[in-house]
C-alpha cells in the first residue's frame, strides 16, 4: 500500500473514534510485526505523526518496564507513517538501518512524535527520521532514529530490483 493510500484512509477515519481505532488494527493488521504493540495512531499527515502505545504485559520485560524493543518498534512505526505518507506515488522507503537512546524507564502509555523532512522526488537517498517518545507526564523516554532507503518503486519483472543489483 502507497502512503498516499494510508492517508487518504485516515483522513476518512480521523473523524471517528471507531474509525480511528479501526484504521489502527488495520494497520496491525496489515504490517504484522509492528501490529504487536498495538499502535493507535493519533494524529497523521505528510511528515507529521503520533502514535501511542498502551502499556501491557505483552510490551513489558522483567524489570517492569516497556522493553527496549517495543519502544524501538514504536519508533519505527511513527517514523514510517511521517515519512511514507509523503513520499511521491513513484516511491517507497525502506528501513535500513535502526538507533535508539534510551533516556528513562518507559512506563504508562507513551506517545511517539515524529516529523521528517519528505523528499521532492524518488531519486535514491538515505533519509534520517526522529521519533521522540514521551510518558504520560511528557519526559521524554526515548529517542529513535531511523535511516530509510527512499528510492524509485521497482518496476515489476525488473530482476535487478528484485535482488537488489544495481541496475
Amino acid at each position: 500500500m502507497q502512503g498516499a493510500d494510508i492517508l487518504a484512509r485516515w483522513k476518512r477515519a480521523k473523524g471517528s473514534a471507531l474509525k480511528r481505532a479501526l484504521f489502527s488494527k488495520a494497520l496491525g493488521l496489515a504490517v504484522p510485526y509492528s501490529g504487536t504493540i498495538r499502535p493507535q495512531i493519533l494524529e497523521l499527515e505528510a511528515g507529521r505523526c503520533k502514535v501511542a502505545m498502551r502499556d501491557r504485559r505483552r510490551v513489558r520485560n522483567h524489570l517492569r518496564s516497556i522493553h527496549a524493543i517495543a519502544l524501538v518498534n514504536l519508533g519505527e512505526v511513527s517514523s514510517g507513517l511521517a515519512l511514507l505518507t509523503g513520499l511521491p506515488p513513484d516511491a517507497r522507503g525502506i528501513v535500513k538501518g535502526l538507533s535508539i537512546e534510551y533516556l528513562k524507564k518507559a512506563r504508562g502509555t507513551l506517545i511517539a512524535h515524529c516529523e521528517a523532512d519528505i523528499p521532492p522526488d524518488n531519486a535514491e537517498r538515505d533519509v534520517t527520521v526522529t521519533a521522540h517518545i514521551m510518558d504520560a507526564d511528557g519526559d521524554e523516554v526515548a529517542t529513535v532514529h531511523v535511516n530509510w532507503r527512499v528510492g524509485p518503486v521497482p518496476i515489476k519483472g525488473d530482476k535487478a530490483a528484485k535482488t537488489g543489483a544495481p541496475s
